[in-house]
Parts: structure tokens; C-alpha cells; sequence
């Protein structure tokens, strides 16, 4: 790496760390504020949450599946960052005797990360408050973090890095611009995209310097570790999208035709898969630095295991 470059990415670490600085925010005394959740208003937006696509059910019905499915977005974000972070702070390591501005970019990314993680057990428990009981989240942060912490160090810096982009595009695009979510659920993901602004960066950075280290053949598995993770996270959303479908079904007062709880699960199941996974693989600046590192023929082949969830 030549000085110039060098200097370049340094001054990209140490934005993220200003910025971190700068908007730094806590859970009770910005975020929560004493309030509780709104449950005559709808968590997630429709452009997330997809559900104006199950066109049979009724205003009512439609706010009860937004909100079991908020709460699994809460979830599914507490979920990923323990792996994140696990992987965040195995990689500083290599900064530990280097650059000290990297190493610092890194460890406050880390300890934003264990924030993060503590603001959705929060929620967890504060929107269980206010629904009937009966929801189950599924899979086990630690069991899961567990597998995914096998793969390559490639494979997962490219799903996080995945992840924290489809945050920013959910909130910029959706979250944001709805004026019908409860205030408490719409705050919690603007102060939360505003730390994963600086994440999507330090991702992006650490990938494309991890990708720098491996022999063509290493790069070739590691894409195949990365296709395995994709498949894991739909096999995740096939669990939960039946355990919401069944915990739905459970609670609500009308009784649907077989045809009707297909078409709920296949529409939780779709906007599950697109949530956390096609959102993200579609966006310009992923696809920018994965094909930045890879081949058409490793391309493809991500390419054609995606279809297959489709």
C-alpha cells in the first residue's frame, strides 16, 4: 500500500472516530426517555414490513403483524451484533501494535456494538409488556454467532458489512419518511443508524483489507463461506417466519382458510428474505465493493444461490 492510500484510509478511520464523538447517545437519556410503545400505531413501515401485499386482512389485523414482526426486527438486530462484535474485536488484534487511530475506530465500533445489543434486550422486554404472550424468537445469539464465527473472516466482514448497509437503507428510505410508526420504535432506529453509518464504513474498510491478505484459492472459499452464510440466515428466516405466522394465527380472533395462512406465511416469509438479505445485496455500494474483489465466475455463483431463496 502506498502512503498516499494509506494516508486516505487513515483519514476514514478518523472520521468515523469524530463522528462517533460527535453524536454519541444513550439508551435512557436520549433514546427511551421514560416513554413506552404505542400499540395503536404500527412498528415497521410497509416498505419494510411488506404487508399491504396480504391484501385479506383488515386495518386492525395488519398493525397486530407489524407489530410481531418490529419486534422480530428488534430481535434480529440484537441477533447479528454478537457475531459482529466478536468478529469487530478479533480483527482489531491486527491494529493492536499498528495504526492507533484504526484500532480506536474499531474499539469504539465494538463498544457501540454491546450498546446496541442492550438497547434491543430492552425492547424485547418492554414490547412484551404490551403483547399477548405466545411470541418466540428463535434462534440463540450465541449458538448462532457461534457458527458463524467458523467461517472465513472474509465471508463474515462481507455479511456485516451486507447488514449495516440494508440498516441505512431501511431507515433512509422507510423508517424515516413514515409519520404512522410508534415514536418510540421510529427513534430507536434513527439513533441506531446514526452509530451504523460509521460501522457500514469501518466494514467496508476491514473487508477490502482482509480481501488484501488472501491467495486466489483462499478468495475462492471464502466466497463459498459467504453463499453458506447466506443460505444459514434463510434457514434462520424460515424458523421465524413460521414461529410469527403460528404466533399470529394463535392470537388473532379471525379464523382464516387454509389458502389465507399460506399466503400470511409466504408474505412474512418474502418480506423476511428481502429484509435481511435482497435489500442489501441490491444496494449500488455493496455490489460496488463485492465485485471490486471478486470474479464474474464467483459472481455468478453468489448469483445462483441467491435465486434459489427467491
Amino acid at each position: 500500500m502506498n502512503a498516499q492510500v494509506d494516508t486516505q484510509e487513515i483519514a476514514r478511520y478518523s472520521k468515523c472516530i469524530e463522528v462517533s464523538k460527535r453524536i454519541r447517545w444513550d439508551i435512557d437519556k436520549d433514546v427511551i426517555r421514560g416513554r413506552s410503545f404505542d400499540f395503536e400505531m404500527t412498528m415497521l413501515p410497509d416498505g419494510i414490513s411488506q404487508i399491504s401485499k396480504i391484501d385479506f386482512l383488515d386495518p386492525q389485523e395488519a398493525r397486530f403483524l407489524s407489530h410481531i414482526q418490529g419486534r422480530t426486527y428488534a430481535n434480529m438486530f440484537g441477533l447479528v451484533e454478537r457475531f459482529i462484535n466478536a468478529k469487530i474485536l478479533e480483527i482489531s488484534r491486527d491494529h493492536w501494535l499498528g495504526n492507533q487511530t484504526k484500532l480506536e475506530a474499531l474499539i469504539r465500533f465494538s463498544d457501540e456494538e454491546l450498546k446496541h445489543q442492550e438497547l434491543f434486550r430492552r425492547l424485547e422486554r418492554m414490547i412484551a409488556e404490551g403483547m399477548p404472550v405466545g411470541y418466540s424468537f428463535m434462534p440463540q445469539p450465541d449458538d448462532v454467532a457461534s457458527v458463524v464465527l467458523t467461517k472465513s473472516t472474509w465471508s463474515v466482514l462481507g455479511l456485516t458489512c451486507l447488514i449495516e448497509l440494508f440498516t441505512q437503507a431501511h431507515y433512509r428510505k422507510s423508517i424515516e419518511s413514515s409519520d404512522n410508526l410508534s415514536p418510540l420504535f421510529k427513534d430507536v432506529f434513527l439513533y441506531h443508524w446514526q452509530e451504523e453509518s460509521q460501522h457500514a464504513i469501518l466494514d467496508e474498510l476491514e473487508w477490502v483489507r482482509e480481501d488484501n491478505k488472501l491467495s486466489e484459492h483462499e478468495r475462492d472459499q471464502a466466497v463459498d463461506d459467504l453463499i453458506q452464510l447466506a443460505v444459514a440466515v434463510d434457514g434462520i428466516l424460515q424458523m421465524q417466519s413460521r414461529a410469527d405466522c403460528d404466533y399470529f394465527l394463535s392470537i388473532n380472533e379471525r379464523k382464516f382458510s387454509e389458502e389465507q395462512k399460506l399466503a400470511i406465511h409466504d408474505g412474512i416469509l418474502k418480506a423476511y428474505r428481502w429484509q435481511y438479505i435482497f435489500s442489501g445485496v441490491e444496494l449500488e455500494r455493496f455490489q460496488k465493493v463485492l465485485t471490486g474483489m471478486i470474479t464474474e465466475e464467483q459472481m455468478a455463483r453468489i448469483g445462483a444461490a441467491l435465486e434459489t431463496l427467491m
